[in-house]
C-alpha cells in the first residue's frame, strides 16, 4: 500500500483496529488513537457529516495526530467534501500518520417500511419545524430588499416620467389640433359646396362634383386601411397619430421609451412580489399587523 506521493507506509492494520457499528440508525466509527492509547468512538450523521469533517474531529481528539486522510481500496484519495453516507458504501482505507488501516464497513439493514414512514414523518416535521422558525426572518428580509429596489425603481424612474409627461402633453396638444384642423376643413369644404349650390351654380352641375368628392373620400379611406391595416374610425385615428407625435418627440429629446417601459415593467412585478410577500397566508401575522406594516 501507497500514499499519495508513491511513499510505502510503515504498517497496514487489519480491519478489526478499525470498527463500524449502527447504534439508533446511526453510524459509530471506533479507532485506536495512536498517541492516547486508547479507543475512541465517533458517531456519525452519515447525511450531513462529510470526510474532511470526520477527519477534523480524530485529529481534536488527538492533538498528536498530523496526517489524517482517506483512500480508496485503489489508492485514489477520498476528497474531504465526499459524504460519509457515500464511503461508507464500501471498503476504504483510514491513513493515520504512518498507518493504514483497512475498513470493512458492514452491510446496512434496510429499514422496516413501519420504521421508514416513522422516518419520513419526523423529516417532515423537522422541516415544517424549520420553516416555521426560520420563515418570519426570511420574509422580513425579502420585504426589505423589495423595498430598496422599489426605491431604487422610482429614482430611476423619476426623471423618465417627468420627461414622459412633457412629451404627452406636447403630442397631445398637437393632436388636438389637428382634429380642430380637420373640423375646419370639412366646415370650410361644406360652405364651398354649399355657395357654389345656391350662388354660383345649380344643382345641376353641382352634384357631379359632390359624387366624385364622396368617392374620393372612400378611396382615402381604403388607403389608410391598406397601410395601416385598421379602419378609419376616429378614436383608433386619434391614438395613432398621438403614438406618431409621440415617438417622434421622443427621439428627438433622447427619451429612452423601451428603458422605460422594462424600468415599469419592473416596478410593477416588485410590487406584485411585495403585496404578495404581505398577503397574511403567506407572512402568518394577522391582518392587523399587515395593515400597520402597509
Amino acid at each position: 500500500w501507497r500514499g499519495r506521493e508513491g511513499a510505502p507506509y510503515s504498517t497496514l492494520v487489519p480491519s478489526d483496529e478499525v470498527t463500524i457499528t449502527y447504534r439508533h440508525g446511526l453510524p459509530v466509527i471506533t479507532l485506536m488513537l495512536p498517541t492516547r492509547s486508547e479507543r475512541c468512538q465517533f458517531t456519525i450523521k452519515p447525511v450531513v457529516t462529510t470526510v474532511g469533517a470526520f477527519l477534523q474531529d480524530v485529529q481534536r481528539e488527538d492533538k498528536g495526530i498530523e496526517r489524517a486522510e482517506v483512500f480508496a481500496t485503489d489508492g485514489t484519495k477520498v476528497s474531504d467534501a465526499t459524504l460519509m453516507e457515500i464511503l461508507l458504501m464500501n471498503d476504504f482505507k483510514l491513513v493515520i500518520n504512518n498507518t493504514a488501516y483497512s475498513v470493512s464497513p458492514p452491510v446496512k439493514d434496510k429499514l422496516s417500511s413501519e420504521h421508514a414512514t416513522e422516518m419520513e414523518d419526523i423529516k417532515s416535521l423537522v422541516h415544517r419545524l424549520f420553516v416555521a422558525l426560520h420563515l418570519e426572518d426570511h420574509q422580513i428580509r425579502k420585504e426589505r430588499e423589495l423595498l430598496q429596489k422599489l426605491d431604487h425603481l422610482k429614482g430611476e424612474l423619476l426623471p423618465l416620467e417627468q420627461m414622459k409627461a412633457r412629451i404627452m402633453e406636447n403630442a397631445d396638444a398637437k393632436t388636438s389640433r389637428l382634429l380642430w384642423v380637420g373640423l375646419a376643413l370639412m366646415s370650410t369644404q361644406g360652405g364651398a359646396l354649399a355657395w357654389l349650390t345656391w350662388w354660383v351654380y345649380s344643382w345641376d352641375i353641382m352634384e357631379p362634383v359632390t359624387y366624385f368628392i364622396t368617392y374620393g373620400s372612400a378611396m382615402a379611406f381604403y388607403a389608410y386601411f391598406v397601410l395601416t391595416k385598421q379602419d378609419y374610425i376616429y378614436p383608433l385615428a386619434k391614438d395613432r397619430q398621438f403614438l406618431h407625435y409621440f415617438y417622434h418627440k421622443s427621439k428627438k429629446q433622447r427619451f429612452n421609451v423601451e428603458r422605460y417601459n422594462k424600468l415599469k415593467d419592473d416596478l410593477a412585478e416588485a410590487e406584485e412580489s411585495l403585496r404578495r410577500l404581505r398577503q397574511p397566508l403567506h407572512l402568518r401575522l394577522p391582518i392587523q399587523e399587515i395593515n400597520d406594516k402597509d
